[in-house]
């Protein structure tokens, strides 16, 4: 287990190396930073007076080398834009992406899970045959026409739901969060739909064809012989042996949801760190754009490695066979 855990470490390490040097080779390339900070009256002495303030100057193995020092440490340098610590930005910006990715990882999790169920339970039914066909308006519409469709039908037409911004937010300590506020819970529920739908839609069909093959086993129907009631048999035998194969792809979801919430946050103008990063592209700011891919890719990798952890306790076949190549 130990030596699972040190290699799977090692690997997310040089997995976060490469993102990082992908990232900041494809920002060499976005423009001249110095071009948006400096005014039309600039003169030659003073882009090279900045370029080397910034450190522009210097080779791009050497800038590299750099911000991974400093991103170690947790500095990330200042904002070609606002000219303050980019950590502190994204500190500021954090909580609304975090809250917004939390209730959208929740409703993917617990209605794709139970609609999966259901729908695998009563896959003739009804009802079972109309949530799968309307599944298809999640898997199939693009996040941002899903938002949009949100904002005109709730917003524009019934006016019961803001159609932008976080609303009204309490501040806790460094950590400000809507769920406190009326204003705040309404302004989170159209993005958190939006951006947890086509992730609730996946995860529900994902686990309706798991169970749809677990309950096809020949233990299934020998506890069917046995007498066991069928409530017993759905949830104590099938459910369990459906949710282990469910448990990697679900996590990459859940983590997708920060990566994608992108999207969801300029459509919604939601003050997170996905919109910050637009922001960063607009106006060549190569610290901000380049610290916001590395958390992103840190909070990734993260949750990929809890996963693999997570698969490598549940399923005892990892075990036996790493077990087994051992000796």
């Amino acid at each position: 287990m130990l030596a699972y855990i040190i290699r799977r470490v090692f690997q997310s390490v040089l997995v976060l190396l490469v993102v990082g040097l992908v990232a900041f080779s494809m920002f060499s390339f976005v423009g001249d930073p110095v071009d948006n900070m400096l005014g039309q009256e600039r003169t030659q002495a003073d882009v090279e007076r900045l370029r080397d303030q910034l450190g522009l100057d210097q080779p791009f193995v050497v800038q590299y080398w750099r911000f991974l020092e400093q991103a170690a440490q947790g500095n990330f340098g200042l904002s070609y834009r606002q000219g303050r610590p980019v950590a502190e930005i994204l500190m500021e910006r954090l909580p609304a992406t975090l809250e917004l990715a939390f209730v959208s990882g929740l409703l993917a999790l617990v209605g794709g899970i139970a609609l999966g169920i259901f729908t695998a339970i009563r896959r003739r039914g009804v009802s079972a045959n109309v949530i799968m066909t309307a599944s298809l308006i999640g898997v199939s519409l693009p996040t941002f026409l899903i938002g949009i469709l949100l904002i005109y039908v709730f917003s524009v037409e019934l006016g019961w739901l803001p159609s932008f911004g976080r609303g009204e937010v309490t501040r806790i300590g460094g950590w400000t969060t809507g769920f406190l506020t009326e204003s705040g819970l309404k302004a989170l529920i159209l993005p958190a739909i939006t951006l947890g739908l086509y992730q609730m839609t996946l995860i529900m069909r994902l686990v309706r064809t798991e169970m749809l093959e677990v309950l096809r086993m020949d233990y299934i129907r020998f506890a069917r012989a046995r007498g066991l009631r069928e409530k017993s048999i759905n949830f104590r035998h099938a459910l369990k042996n459906t949710l282990v194969p469910v448990i990697t792809i679900t996590g990459l979801q859940l983590g997708s949801i920060i990566a994608f919430a992108i999207i969801t946050e300029t459509v919604f103008q939601w003050p997170g760190v996905g919109l910050l990063f637009i922001n960063a592209i607009q106006f060549v700011d190569i610290p901000v754009m380049a610290a916001y891919l590395m958390m992103i890719s840190v909070m990734f990798v993260g949750i990929n490695l809890i996963v693999d952890m997570l698969y490598f306790a549940i399923d005892p076949r990892l075990r036996v066979d790493r077990t087994a190549g051992g000796h």
